[in-house]
């Protein structure tokens, strides 16, 4: 399940049960289907932006409150249960488990690359930054004309307001955490 699929379903949830409402009496509110609901809130559906604008009419809500991240204590993200952000076939995968917010100037994802491959990642402007640790593997990281190696539990900072290259040259897997900062 995505990010997003994760916080409509969380709020959907959370919302309705604030108003003291059951499925039925939010299909009624809504003109949503209880079994759509229902599904939503286990996140298993990936509703249009029509039963989503449904929703917000019935409950009396604003749209970014159905999407918005839930205000939990905690929260745990297993990347490999979410869709991922991008992904080409035999050369890396990446998740987004935290996505960048307005409240919130800090992105976390993964970056798993595989035996040969290479991730092109381009600039994200100025005054970015972005922290990674090596979790798996030896990985190698071209930014600002220059290659380092990041060997495995190695962190590793730099600017990211141009073009920056993830690479495995090993035989082996090669993953990392991403941190992403945003310090305007």
């Amino acid at each position: 399940m995505d990010y997003l699929t994760e916080n409509v379903a969380v709020n959907l949830k959370r919302i309705r049960q604030s108003k003291g409402m059951s499925l039925d009496q939010a299909s009624e509110q809504t003109g949503v289907s209880k079994s759509m609901l229902s599904q939503i809130e286990k996140g298993t559906a990936n509703p249009s932006l029509g039963v989503l604008g449904k929703i917000t009419s019935g409950l009396r809500i604003e749209f970014q409150e159905l999407i918005a991240t839930p205000l939990v204590d905690s929260y745990l993200v297993t990347p490999e249960d979410l869709v991922p952000t991008k992904e080409l076939d035999g050369q890396y995968t990446v998740w987004t488990c935290f996505p960048y917010e307005d409240t919130r100037l800090v992105e976390i994802y993964r970056i798993d690359i595989e035996p040969g491959g290479t991730y092109v990642s381009g600039g994200h402007g100025e005054k970015t930054r972005e922290y990674l640790v090596v979790t798996d593997g030896v990985m190698t990281v071209e930014c600002n004309g220059k290659e380092h190696e990041i060997q495995l539990k190695q962190a590793f900072r730099f600017e990211t307001d141009q073009t920056h290259i993830y690479r495995n040259r090993g035989t082996e897997k090669t993953s990392c955490m991403c941190f992403f900062l945003d310090y305007h």
